[in-house]
């Protein structure tokens, strides 16, 4: 199932929360070779983590982290603001767009995870009325955005080939919410119960 966690969340020894990082250090630090810190307990953990994000969880039966992605305001400080700033014309700071980065697959998950990340990202948006999300990412995973049936509006790019880095625009719509329920084989009935906490939470603020 899906499970949003804040910086409260983060702060607590859970189960998910320790092998949500320690598969971040495995598929950036280990698989993709990316320049990333990694500390003594092969846990991959960066400045952004500090900066109160969203995060998107899929959390197995046994209570382990199987996907995961984060969100963070681009009213304040983000990736693309202070890393690839050069790859789009213009600054994007817009309390409706948030930006998404650290889109991470544990070993082992199968696609349904993919799919289910992108449609808890999509009830998240809507749920608090984002207009769009913003990240940037490997050209190569253009092709999993089509399949599971919500792909962005690149606005910028660095190379031609398939391992360019580019940035993109995903569009929050209701539309696609059959799409994504359907590939992640998931009721929508079930997905929208994800938003429960959420809903009393901001009922309580």
């Amino acid at each position: 199932m899906i499970r949003y966690l804040s910086a409260a969340d983060i702060n607590q020894a859970s189960t998910v929360v320790r092998t949500m990082f320690e598969d971040r250090a495995q598929q950036f630090s280990r698989r993709l070779n990316w320049d990333v810190n990694v500390d003594k307990t092969g846990a991959e953990f960066d400045q952004y983590d500090s900066f109160n994000p969203l995060y998107v969880v899929w959390v197995n039966q046994n209570g382990t982290h199987g996907g995961s992605m984060r969100f963070l305001p681009t009213t304040g400080r983000t990736m693309l603001a202070e890393h690839f700033s050069h790859l789009v014309e213009r600054p994007y700071v817009d309390t409706r767009i948030w930006e998404c980065t650290r889109f991470c697959i544990s070993p082992g998950s199968n696609s349904r995870v993919s799919a289910a990340l992108l449609l808890g990202g999509m009830l998240l948006g809507l749920h608090y009325r984002w207009s769009h999300s913003i990240g940037v990412f490997d050209a190569r995973m253009l092709r999993v955005y089509k399949r599971i049936g919500w792909s962005p509006r690149v606005i910028g790019s660095d190379g031609s080939d398939r391992r360019s880095i580019c940035v993109g625009l995903w569009r929050f719509e209701p539309a696609l919410l059959p799409v994504l329920t359907a590939n992640a084989r998931i009721p929508v009935e079930a997905a929208l119960k994800w938003l429960e906490p959420l809903t009393i939470l901001d009922a309580a603020a």
